[in-house]
């Protein structure tokens, strides 16, 4: 049974990186193809909906390809003694398909679809091929339900609330660089015990009760997540 501790869990690229899905950072993944500003903002949708179609249809199906990897796995164990909430800047849906129960996307989801004219009007898509002439029940064109650059992140309210609750604050494969979301590290109140996972070097000097676990998370979280119920 679950205690009243609460673990905050923030994922960024990284995480999903480890299995094989394409980062905007990446050299050589899928995002080097494409010009940002030509496909995951706005005005790209305005001026070529077709293009982002074409750009979203290719990240869906490298998502449906991927599986959840040893991190991701690890984490659903805390649910066995913890209250645990999953943040990800991450749109696809590994974190469910590994079992998390309880998981906020911020920037949207990849396997989802919205109605242009009516944003409160969301479908799960049934494959990996969203085109033009897929039309929502009012008749309005769906887009992908993707949060792009320029546009609000209607989840980050709520985010942050969460994370002030947190007992532990787990970070991983973020660079802790992107805003609004890298802010999340700053609403845990004092004495909150955080935990970042990564292999690279990330801004969190200075932050009092924070251990870097300087590791993939397929390998760090394991070992993490077998300390923390131990210690219960």
């Amino acid at each position: 049974m679950a205690n009243s501790k609460h673990i905050v869990v923030f994922s960024g690229a990284g995480m999903s990186a480890e299995s094989g899905i394409s980062t905007f950072r990446d050299n050589g993944g899928l995002w080097d193809k494409y010009d940002v500003t030509e496909v995951a903002t706005p005005e790209a949708w305005r001026k070529n909906p077709a293009l982002v179609l074409q750009f979203y249809n290719e990240r869906r199906k490298q998502v449906l390809e991927a599986q959840p990897n040893d991190g991701h796995k690890a984490l659903v164990s805390l649910e066995k003694q913890f209250k645990v909430s999953v943040i990800t800047q991450n749109v696809d849906d590994l974190h469910e398909r590994a079992g998390s129960s309880n998981v906020i996307h911020l920037h949207g989801e990849i396997r989802k679809a919205r109605s242009t004219y009516d944003p409160s009007l969301i479908y799960n898509l049934k494959s990996w091929e969203l085109n033009l002439g897929d039309r929502c029940e009012q008749g309005s064109q769906l887009r992908p339900h993707i949060v792009w650059f320029g546009e609000m992140v209607p989840e980050m309210a709520r985010a942050q609330d969460i994370t002030y609750t947190a007992d532990i604050l787990i970070t991983i494969g973020t660079s802790l660089n992107v805003y609004p979301a890298a802010g999340l590290i700053n609403h845990v109140q004092r004495g909150t015990k955080i935990y970042v996972v990564d292999p690279n070097d990330v801004p969190v000097h200075g932050i009092p009760d924070l251990v870097h676990l300087k590791e993939k998370a397929g390998i760090a979280l394991p070992r993490l997540v077998e300390q923390l119920l131990a210690a219960e």
